[in-house]
């Protein structure tokens, strides 16, 4: 029963049972995606790192590429290499000097051969003498004999030499501007240098890094001295296809990942395979899950701390809004102050508040609503009487015309008691077409007396479409809208023609080619007819709006309209009612008559 009626013991209970489960399941999610998001931020890892190698991997050989440029700088060895004529004594012991002393340039460099291309003659440094009659280089390709196969796969290719894989860069020696060939520089590095360029991070024990040249995967480098052919396969394997990637693999039994990188050197690929035991990762997992788990334990006991001050804190608000609701049940809507909270109890207690209030004065304007429909009511029993003296002042002031012999005042007169009779007749909603025609007729009349030859019109109607009952005063507020808006407003004479057709829908135009709209104007009004916005001391469109609403209550969703316009050009209004909602328009209309008749 305790724990029924007391809402502080239940959020004491729910909040920890909300720490507790979150903390078990994050304990055992943690454990379980850890090791595979720490394998992924290693294999990232290694793969900038091994991103960073290959950078210098490719900067050292173009410092390579530069040593062979030394041939250039000597005007005597090129006239040398120049000659078509077999060297004398001197020019073999020159040339012999300058192959040796490039192959002292570095200390990674095992042997240096040049061959002449005009002679056939091959000057090589003593070291060079190791690698053995067992040596086959692929050198018999050269630019000129073989333009297509040079590059790649002659460029750059890994041989062996006394147990030892070098990397043999063959450079064409060219005698520039021309394209004749003087000669093949040939490079044997050794991995002293690449070995410090491949490994420059701190390697983990059990990490293997492989360095492979070219498109077919040559090994240049492998920390593992010991690689069986089929190691070497399983290594270029790894590589894929891709630039890069990882991959689960094991290498010699031990379980772990193989990330590769490849980027292109000249049209060369250099890729790097790097293999990261599972026991480097799973100790990483490891030593991060426990760090994870600190904060979220730490996180637990401050809640459990917290929890009672913070129960007892929402109990307070929640008491002092049940008091108010009570209040209010009574009929005393006067609220007592409450203390300044920003939390969400206090956003509740200030809008309870405010909606008490907002309650408050709607009931009051509720009753002044009442007040003044009532004495709306009075005034328009009053207006009634109005219009009878105005028509039989507008009688008496045609019939004097007539005795003056003012025919056209007359027929003015007469014209105007027309209208006000007809738009004063609140008694009807809908009439036949031809009777809102007939009205236009009577308007235009006098809209040309006042204009003169400033203001013509013309009118098109479907015979099918005058008997076919719409509401009342929907033509006369859009032209009045095109003539104070559009002919009024700009200059010179202006037309307006109205057009009415009759199709699946009653399509109505009213065009002029006055003044016209602004594209903001038209965004406007479709703003006001949409409710969103209203434009607070402009009459722009007011009539048009009022016609808009009308229709959009007599039909809700089932006509549609169009505003269009070209400045001093045309301007278009448009209307288009459904025949469906004509034909239920008449049907209504005349049971009406019947009833009446």
């Amino acid at each position: 029963m305790w724990l029924k009626k007391s809402l502080l013991t239940k959020l004491l209970l729910g909040m920890l049972v909300c720490a507790m489960i979150p903390l078990s399941v994050s304990i055992i999610i943690s454990y379980r995606t850890t090791t595979s998001s720490v394998q992924s931020q290693i294999a990232d890892i290694n793969r900038q790192a091994m991103d960073s190698s290959t950078y210098y991997l490719q900067r050292y050989l173009d410092n390579l590429d530069q040593i062979t440029l030394s041939f250039y700088f000597d005007p005597v060895m090129m006239g040398y290499l120049r000659s078509p004529s077999p060297p004398d004594y001197a020019e073999r012991l020159y040339i012999s000097n300058q192959v040796y002393t490039i192959s002292k340039e570095r200390p990674e460099f095992r042997a240096v051969r040049f061959s002449s291309a005009h002679t056939g003659e091959v000057y090589t440094n003593s070291a060079f003498l190791r690698l053995g009659e067992g040596y086959t280089s692929g050198t018999g390709s050269t630019p000129e004999n073989d333009p297509e196969g040079w590059g790649e796969t002659y460029g750059y290719e890994v041989v062996s030499m006394n147990g030892e894989r070098l990397l043999a860069f063959h450079k064409p020696i060219i005698d520039y501007p021309r394209t004749t060939l003087l000669g093949v520089l040939t490079m044997y590095i050794g991995s002293d240098e690449l070995e410090q360029l491949v490994r420059s991070g701190a390697a983990s024990e059990g990490e293997q890094v492989f360095l492979m040249i070219r498109k077919d995967r040559q090994l240049l480098y492998s920390s593992d001295g010991s690689v069986t052919s089929e190691q070497e396969a399983q290594a270029a394997a790894a590589a894929g296809s891709g630039a890069r990637g990882a991959l689960r693999a094991e290498w010699k039994g031990q379980p772990g990942v193989m990330v590769h990188v490849s980027n292109d050197y000249k049209g060369m690929p250099l890729t790097l395979v790097k293999f990261i035991p599972s026991a480097v990762m799973n100790e990483a997992a490891d030593r991060s899950l426990r760090q994870s788990l600190v904060i979220p334990l730490i996180m637990t006991a401050l809640v459990l701390i917290c929890s009672f001050l913070l129960s007892y804190m929402f109990m307070s608000p929640i008491k002092r809004l049940v008091r108010s609701i009570a209040q209010v049940q009574s009929g005393n809507f006067d609220m007592q102050p409450i203390p300044a909270r920003q939390d969400e109890l206090g956003v509740l207690e200030h809008r309870f508040q405010a909606m008490i209030r907002g309650l408050d004065d709607l009931m009051n304007r509720e009753y002044r609503h009442r007040l003044e429909l009532t004495t709306a009511r009075l005034k328009m029993l009053q207006a009634q009487i109005n219009p009878h003296f105005l028509y039989n002042s507008l009688q008496s002031i045609g019939t004097l015309a007539l005795r003056q012999g003012a025919h056209d005042v007359n027929d003015k007169i007469a014209e105007l008691g027309f209208i006000l009779r007809y738009s004063m007749d609140i008694s009807t909603e809908t009439v036949p077409l031809k009777k809102e025609i007939e009205h236009i007729e009577h308007y235009m009349s006098l809209q040309l007396g006042r204009f003169k030859n400033r203001l013509s019109y013309t009118m098109s109607c479907a015979p099918d479409a005058l008997h076919i009952p719409v509401p009342k005063m929907i033509l006369q507020p859009l032209v009045e809208n095109s003539i104070i808006h559009g002919i009024e407003r700009g200059h010179g004479s202006g037309s307006i023609h109205i057009s009415i057709e009759l199709h699946q829908e009653l399509i109505i135009r009213v065009m002029d080619n006055g003044k016209g709209m602004t594209r903001e104007t038209i965004e406007s009004i479709r703003r006001e007819y949409g409710g969103r916005h209203r434009t607070a001391g402009k009459e722009t469109g007011i009539g048009l709006i009022n016609v808009l609403e009308r229709l959009r209550l007599r039909y809700e969703g089932g006509f549609g309209w169009d505003i269009r316009s070209t400045p001093y050009e045309e301007t278009v209004i448009q209307l288009c009612i459904p025949q469906e909602y004509l034909w239920e328009e008449a049907l209504s209309s005349g049971k009406r008559e019947e009833e009446s008749a």
